[in-house]
């Protein structure tokens, strides 16, 4: 795009473009997401922005309007694999905040130098400026949805000492902490007492909320996830493993009051500093920062898929709290079905996992450690002692670093050290790929649900090289048809059976 299109697209308030760029109004030192509803600006008092950590450097205030600082995050590193992506998602976790630019750097695999380089160059803002508009953003929620004193908001928040929050919070805001809070939506403090933190996690376009509960619903592990209510009003609620301690997340499938293009979400923590990375892994269980715009407008163009992306609006490709948790249960998913692959799970989980200070309706434990596997017997789980030994391996490759499946990790390279382990295949590793990776553009060839799915639609695996680069959104267009009812007729001659099974 170039200014006059960015133009357009704020004139007609296209929210297609919230988060891809913002909107700095020179004449009121003000930015917003591209959707603002206010009159919109005069185009020679306009500067357009990659981020919101650029507008704030550059001295631009948060609209109060539009809330610039909650749009979803820029699709592009959410499918990007570059440099660049992997450190925004590195960012988007915490890395910077807990490491420092010099462990981000190190876990790209570049200096200090080449990345601030690259990110100026890309984003008009470095690591530490993309770091504290995150913290920033943090802040807010913690301030209007909590009664914590400000200054263990603060430190929740990932500030080095209050005068550096107090000061962030007014460059950012134009408002006092004080006065922030005072600005939040009445009860918005009562509701977060009894229920943890409240929050809306934003997305853009269309939310097909129902393939995407189903699909997490199907294989919601006892004891560490479970699906609640009935079709249409689920709530999804499962522990977490973070940084700073424990959790438990709930999101539910409707939106609240009003509509809305978000999911209620509610996070209890047993230490606030994990707020903002609960919620980055949170997005990227849920795709939350998906283009469903470009998806549809590449996979509807192709007649096999036209009906099913037409049935299904706002498709997404779910991903991973833990990249490490995904992986194990891929290799408990192999040559079993989704079913008999949860129930192996939740053995597991009541053997290895650590249990929770307190039950909490279904949950009970987080999901074991890597290094918990690499050692123990796994008997209980009635496995072979190959399938077992797989598990073993893969845990001590994870726990050791040889492999790694951090948001910031080359996805050629981790993929290429999954398949060295003995035991996992190519349909393992791309299911990994695919989910805990949140690679967009993965196509399983050995999945009996894939080919199924395309004997429906009448395709064959050729036709998959045509949906690059979203074809793991096509792969879960194709796993609902199948879903839906059996083949008509084989979709490939003897001799390629399937070698794995999803759905």
């Amino acid at each position: 795009m170039d200014d006059d299109s960015r133009y357009q697209a704020v004139r007609s308030r296209d929210e297609r473009f919230d988060g891809v760029f913002f909107t700095a109004v020179v004449t009121t030192g003000i930015y917003c997401r591209p959707s603002c509803p206010a009159t919109t600006p005069l185009r020679a008092n306009v500067r357009f922005l990659p981020s919101a950590a650029a507008a704030q450097g550059a001295g631009f205030r948060a609209c109060r309007r539009c809330r610039p600082d909650a749009v979803p995050g820029s699709a592009e590193w959410n499918a990007r694999a570059d440099a660049v992506g992997r450190a925004m998602r590195l960012i988007g976790d915490g890395v910077v905040d807990r490491e420092g630019v010099a462990g981000l750097a190190d876990r790209l695999g570049y200096s200090a130098r080449q990345v601030q380089r690259q990110l100026v160059a890309e984003l008009g803002a470095g690591p530490v400026s993309l770091a504290r508009a995150r913290r920033a953003h943090t802040a807010r929620v913690l301030l209007q949805t909590t009664r914590l004193p400000v200054t263990e908001i603060a430190f929740a928040a990932g500030f080095a000492s209050v005068r550096q929050f107090n000061d962030t919070v007014r460059t950012v805001y134009d408002r006092t902490p004080s006065a922030l809070r005072a600005a939040a939506p009445a009860g918005g403090r009562a509701a977060a007492e009894g229920g943890g933190v409240p929050l809306r996690l934003a997305h853009r376009g269309a939310y097909a909320g129902g393939a995407v509960f189903d699909f997490l619903q199907r294989r919601a592990v006892p004891g560490v996830e479970e699906v609640v209510g009935a079709a249409g009003a689920r709530t999804y609620r499962r522990t977490l493993a973070l940084p700073h301690g424990g959790g438990i997340a709930e999101v539910d499938e409707a939106p609240g009051p009003g509509g809305g293009r978000w999911l209620p979400c509610r996070l209890q923590l047993t230490d606030l500093r994990d707020l903002s990375c609960a919620v980055e892994r949170l997005r990227r269980l849920f795709d939350l920062d998906a283009d469903p715009y470009a998806v549809a407008e590449h996979l509807g163009a192709h007649p096999l898929l036209a009906p099913l992306v037409a049935a299904e609006p706002g498709q997404r490709s779910p991903g991973a709290v833990s990249p490490e948790e995904l992986a194990v249960r891929a290799v408990l998913g192999q040559q079993v079905t989704v079913g008999a692959a949860r129930a192996l799970a939740g053995r597991l989980v009541e053997a290895l996992g650590k249990p929770l200070g307190r039950p909490d309706g279904g949950l009970t434990h987080l999901f074991p450690e890597p290094a918990a596997l690499a050692e123990a017997p796994l008997t209980e789980l009635g496995m072979p002692a190959a399938r077992r030994e797989t598990l073993r391996t893969l845990g001590a490759a994870l726990a050791d670093g040889r492999i790694a499946l951090d948001p910031g990790a080359d996805r050629e390279e981790a993929e290429a050290g999954l398949l060295a382990l003995r035991g996992i295949g190519p349909w393992t590793a791309g299911y990994i790929r695919m989910r805990a990776l949140g690679d967009p553009d993965v196509f399983l060839t050995g999945d009996a649900g894939v080919r199924h799915g395309l004997a429906l639609v009448g395709g064959d695996l050729g036709d998959a090289e045509r949906w690059r680069p979203w074809r793991s959104y096509a792969l879960h267009h194709l796993w609902r048809a199948a879903a839906a009812g059996p083949p008509r007729r084989p979709a490939h001659p003897a001799g390629h059976a399937a070698t794995a099974t999803s759905e």
